[in-house]
């Protein structure tokens, strides 16, 4: 795809071995390597260092500029696929908001997170059945769910072929109309519903339980049937009662699976929203790769941001003569024949409050008629006073998908972990950490690159890294580069403590002490 990137001493190969083994060392940055002993960490890439802060930006500049990112990340989901296979049948689809706290001048969008509207790009990811990553697409001028999915869904279909695909997202991706042109596309859809229901009488919830990927499920649950779009569009809606009396309901086109199953799946979303957390702490997720900017489509149409301050205007005027109306109101209630004994006495007695009635009413029309004139959107252009640009996404991407693949690499070895790890599912990743820093001997010979590591922390651990070593040794792994196939074992366990196996040596007396010998002051010194 790359082909060589130029004669020098750290190519291709060794790039990208260096960038994932930073993303496995939790070495966020490049810049993070003046930190670390470059010799120390050569060594793992059978070379004397590890490349400078100024070479890895410049090999990083030097792949951005083929531009492959997006090809890349195909292929990368399409290897995916062909291993995990069994794991496509339902697909999360959520957007992540990467907030820009840069000078540069860029779209902004609602953060969820932090509950407010800040400059940012949106990524949009694809994770499979068991929440790992499958691809991810940046959204142009952060387009919303209902405008990325149908682009996102025409990826996912070159990935899977023509297989039924259940795509399971959440309001933000709320369209009727989306959803019946994704289920005529051969799609089947799993999401919240938006919006204002009514509520379920609590007699109506039957209780479920099963065990679903060898976990107990129980909900309460109460199914239905709903339509949209004039009865054109038929949906199941299961809606979930939880102890506290709320209740969520969830639409979905799957006639096959019980509701039981369309709750646990549609719930099982948040294993997206725990893969965004994490990558976020410990990958560094957010961080920018880069601080170049590229140019924008002028031409491109933002929401009117006049158009935005008037709504804010007739909202409070519409406020102000509700309040003078209920004030009018309430006046001509109270009165009473002996006060008021004709409509002209009231009028003439409450003549202040009628006439700024009678204004803010008149403001409120010069208001409408003032923003009926705005357009709804404008071109970006029109809003800039300079270039319009947009932050540089290229390499933004490759770093994404080094990371991503760094995340893939180790859910395969929590895998491999799970049957040999009691607590594999709470303490699998802490584990591989610990396992990622560990010290280990390196002995090449003519065909083998013998990789001893270290005992951990605790014997059982050190058990477990064992059973993993003899896992990675069959797949019979060659070193990048080179012929030589890897293997891994684990060092024994160094004796500890006055126990040891064996008879006791005899005990031999101490020399008898010198008078003529001068103490040895260098223990106290």
């Amino acid at each position: 795809m790359y082909g060589p990137i130029g004669p020098a001493f750290y190519g291709l190969r060794t790039t990208l071995l260096v960038l994932l083994s930073m993303a496995l060392w939790r070495i966020t940055r490049p810049e993070a390597l003046k930190e670390r002993d470059p010799a120390h960490l050569g060594r793992v890439l059978g070379l004397d260092r590890v490349p400078e802060v100024k070479t890895l930006r410049r090999k990083l500049t030097r792949l951005a500029a083929f531009g492959h990112g997006q090809r890349l990340g195909a292929e990368l989901a399409r290897q995916r696929v062909a291993q995990r296979g069994g794991l496509m049948g339902f697909l999360y689809v959520d957007g992540h908001v990467r907030v820009y706290h840069g000078a540069r001048t860029i779209p902004k969008t609602h953060v969820a997170r932090m509950r407010i509207s800040l400059p940012a790009t949106t990524d949009y990811w694809v994770n499979d059945q068991a929440g790992d990553p499958l691809f991810v697409v940046t959204a142009a001028a952060n387009a919303g769910m209902v405008a990325m999915l149908p682009q996102v869904l025409g990826e996912i279909r070159q990935l899977i072929g023509e297989r039924r695909i259940t795509i399971v997202f959440d309001r933000g991706g709320w369209s009727p109309k989306l959803f019946k042109t994704l289920i005529d596309a051969g799609f089947d859809i799993l999401t919240y519903r938006k919006g204002t229901t009514q509520r379920l009488s609590e007699e109506r919830f039957v209780l479920r339980q099963a065990q679903l990927d060898g976990r107990e499920v129980s909900f309460r649950l109460c199914e239905q049937e709903v339509s949209f779009l004039e009865g054109t569009l038929l949906l199941r809606q299961v809606t979930r009662l939880t102890d506290t009396g709320h209740q969520t309901p969830v639409l979905t086109s799957r006639r096959d699976l019980t509701d039981l199953e369309v709750a646990y799946r549609m719930f099982e979303r948040w294993r997206q929203e725990n893969f965004f957390k994490y990558m976020r702490q410990e990958f560094l997720l957010d961080a920018l790769s880069d601080y170049q900017v590229e140019p924008d489509d002028p031409t491109r149409t933002v929401p009117n941001p006049q158009r935005r301050i008037a709504d804010k205007e007739v909202r409070a005027a519409r406020t102000e003569v509700a309040r003078l109306e209920q004030a009018y109101g309430a006046a001509a209630d109270t009165a009473s024949q002996r006060h008021c004994p004709t409509m002209d006495a009231f009028k003439s007695a409450h003549e202040p409050l009628a006439t700024a009635l009678h204004t803010a009413r008149a403001q409120l029309k010069t208001l409408m008629a003032t923003r009926r004139e705005l357009p709804k959107r404008v071109e970006v252009h029109d809003l800039s006073e300079g270039t319009v640009v947009k932050l540089a996404t290229e390499r933004k991407h490759l770093t994404n998908l080094i990371k991503m693949v760094a995340f893939q690499a180790e859910s395969d070895l929590l895998a491999l972990l799970r049957p040999h790890y009691a607590r594999a599912d709470d303490e699998g990743r802490t584990l591989l950490h610990e396992l990622f820093h560990s010290a280990a001997d390196l002995q090449v010979s003519d065909t083998d690159l013998t990789v001893t590591l270290a005992p951990l922390s605790s014997p059982h651990r050190t058990h477990a890294v064992k059973s993993i070593c003899q896992l990675l040794n069959d797949t019979h792994t060659t070193f990048p580069g080179s012929l030589l196939q890897l293997r891994f074992a684990v060092h024994s366990p160094p004796v500890r403590g006055l126990a040891f196996p064996g008879p006791r040596p005899p005990c031999q007396p101490l020399p008898p002490p010198n008078p003529t010998a001068q103490p040895d002051n260098s223990s106290q010194a």
